[in-house]
């Protein structure tokens, strides 16, 4: 008998699954309806990504927070990191995302976010997901029913604000950088052409920047989905190449080359160009690369490693007050002075600022980096056999270090293997590092062969 696969997750980021038989509008209206009664009867700011089912789920989340007494913001299409922004900047109660980020497009999610524009931590999640579960609602009467409220221009501009705030704007309009872009259709698609046309000046070449289309590649934007943007950088000559998920919080950046940087490398830059005039320690998740380490040595700071997630990124980051973190397995750069989040038009700033400031190509910051072999792979699971496959991979191999706060990590000198259970699929993720190639992929082949 066929064991049926059920696509729908609740974890650190919110809750998804695929739309249509797990994830549906009467799930979203509850758990909408739930948010509202948890939050309070005030402001909640609403916005979402391109996916083809983001006007569906879109209403039922205001009919979930009107039936709960809110006030709702009502976004539109906007990026994460500004919908996190704006929900933190005009002190509202919450929000909810309605995006599935980097899954494909048949997912879509409820990310929520309490009044700091924070991801929900693991008490204020858990309850509620009790109010979900107890359908234990606030139910607004006429008396006390509340509005829909559209704002579709101040939440951008209070984010690029907050970013340009950070870097030399005048320094980087000076370059006038030739910049190839791929927002994958997304919801970043609009603002992104925005931001590196009209306020940092670049001369932008972009492709899958219409968010009435649908996604064009691989909704992740790693190096084997991005060959359009590849060819795009070499055509035109480009000086560096961005590249983000439908949500906006993930970036991959291309050098001048048409080369697409291991997003670790990427948060690496990030990272040394604040150390380099910011007091702070760093947090990062457990399958981010040691180059993060080698860094913050250089610089005589701390690094704290964490569960993947962002939630629980940027919670350490609170409580060690880090200046910088991130999760660099999937191109996230969070930076508390603009929001704790994970934002690509950080990312985005920081490189331009660094190129500007140093006179030097993406290729030649990328080779002072620590030098690291990174090999990343997944497989689905069925339920019941994570155990067991944590199990052989930790026999199979003898490690001085082990730590379990997420999954299975088993680390030596200069190597690591990292195995654990996706926040976001139903699948198994496994990473393995080393400092040479040949190790890496013999690792990483063990590894494989025992997670088949």
């Amino acid at each position: 008998m066929s064991v049926r696969e059920h696509k729908l997750k609740v974890g650190v980021s919110g809750v998804r699954g695929v739309v249509g038989e797990f994830f549906t509008p009467a799930l979203t209206a509850a758990l909408a309806q739930a948010f509202g009664t948890y939050v309070g009867r005030g402001r909640v700011v609403v916005g979402r990504d391109t996916r083809p089912s983001g006007e569906m789920i879109l209403h039922s989340v205001r009919c979930g927070l009107l039936a709960a007494g809110c006030e709702v913001i009502d976004t539109g299409i906007l990026p994460t990191p500004t919908i996190q922004v704006y929900i933190a900047a005009t002190k509202a109660n919450g929000g909810i995302a309605i995006t599935a980020s980097h899954n494909p497009p048949e997912y879509n999610a409820l990310k929520f976010f309490n009044g700091q524009g924070l991801f929900c931590n693991t008490y204020e999640r858990g309850e509620l997901i009790d109010l979900w579960h107890q359908s234990d609602f606030h139910h607004a009467h006429n008396a006390d029913m509340r509005r829909v409220v559209t704002e579709l221009n101040v939440p951008k501009r209070i984010h690029f604000e907050r970013v340009l705030s950070h870097v030399d704007v005048e320094r980087i309009r000076r370059r006038r950088f030739r910049v190839a872009l791929d927002a994958v259709n997304g919801a970043g698609s609009l603002l992104s052409v925005e931001f590196l046309r009209d306020h940092l000046n670049c001369e932008l070449h972009a492709i899958a920047v219409d968010p009435a289309k649908p996604f064009p590649r691989v909704a992740e934007p790693r190096p084997d989905t991005l060959g359009d943007l590849q060819a795009l950088v070499r055509q035109t000559g480009a000086e560096i190449g961005f590249a983000q998920d439908p949500d906006g919080d993930r970036l991959a950046v291309c050098d001048e080359t048409g080369h697409v940087l291991d997003n670790d490398d990427v948060l690496g830059l990030a990272i040394d160009a604040c150390l380099a005039r910011l007091p702070g320690d760093v947090v990062v998740n457990l399958t981010t690369s040691s180059v993060i380490d080698d860094i913050a040595a250089r610089h005589n700071r701390r690094v704290f490693r964490t569960p993947v997630g962002e939630a629980n990124v940027v919670e350490r980051m609170q409580s060690v007050q880090a200046v910088i973190g991130g999760e660099g397995s999937n191109g996230g750069i969070i930076f508390p002075a603009v929001q704790y989040c994970r934002d690509s038009y950080n990312g985005m700033a920081f490189l331009l600022d660094l190129m500007a400031a140093t006179g030097k190509t993406v290729t030649q910051l990328a080779a002072r980096l620590p030098r690291y072999t990174r090999r990343l792979g997944s497989v689905a699971y069925q339920h019941g056999r994570l155990a067991a496959l944590m199990q052989s991979v930790e026999e199979a191999f003898t490690a001085p270090a082990v730590d379990r706060t997420d999954g299975l990590k088993l680390i030596w000198p200069g190597r690591w293997i990292h195995v654990r259970s996706s926040n976001t699929e139903p699948i198994l993720r496994f990473a393995v590092e080393s400092t040479t190639e040949q190790e890496a992929d013999e690792m990483f082949q063990r590894v494989k062969a025992l997670a088949l």
